[in-house]
C-alpha cells in the first residue's frame, strides 16, 4: 500500500480532494499536487525553475485551505505550471514551501480544470499514529 498519495470525488462547481501521508507536510505537498494535476497534468511539466509559498492557519483545516489558496495565487498570478511540490517546513500554523514548475505554455502544456479556490467547507484533518487524511474541497 502506498505510504503517501490523493484521490478526488465528486463533480460540477466542486471537487473533493482527498490526501493522505505519513505527517501534515506530506499531506499538504500530495493536496497542493493534486489541484496542480487538475490543472495541468504534473508530469507534461519541466521543474526548470522554483517558486516560494508560505501559508498561516490558526487551525490545521485553516493552514490547509490557506496553502492551497497561496499555491494557486502562483499558479494564477505568475502563469506557473507546476510539476513538484516541496514542502520544507510545517510547524506552528505555518507551512512553507517551493513550487517546481516552468511558466505556463498553452502549446505544449493540456489545460485541464480551472481550479478558483479551496473552500473552508467541510475541510478536515485527521492524525493518527504515523498517517494524516485531510480532505478538502475545491471550487472549479
Amino acid at each position: 500500500m502506498t505510504t503517501a498519495g490523493y484521490e478526488y470525488s465528486g463533480a460540477g462547481a466542486d471537487v473533493g480532494l482527498t490526501a493522505w501521508g505519513e505527517d501534515l507536510p506530506e499531506c499538504l505537498r500530495q493536496c497542493a499536487l493534486a489541484v496542480f494535476n487538475l490543472i495541468v497534468p504534473t508530469g507534461s511539466v519541466e521543474p526548470l525553475e522554483g517558486r516560494e509559498v508560505a501559508a498561516r492557519g490558526a487551525s490545521p483545516e485553516a493552514l490547509l485551505v490557506n496553502w492551497l489558496n497561496e499555491c494557486l495565487y502562483v499558479h494564477e498570478i505568475e502563469g506557473f505550471a507546476v510539476a513538484r511540490v516541496e514542502v520544507d517546513m510545517c510547524r506552528d500554523g505555518l507551512v512553507h514551501g517551493v513550487l517546481h514548475g516552468e511558466p505556463l505554455d498553452q502549446q505544449r502544456h493540456h489545460l485541464g480544470t480551472i481550479v478558483k479556490a479551496a473552500t473552508h467547507h467541510h475541510a478536515e484533518v485527521r492524525e493518527s499514529e504515523g498517517r494524516v487524511d485531510v480532505r478538502v474541497v475545491v471550487d472549479v
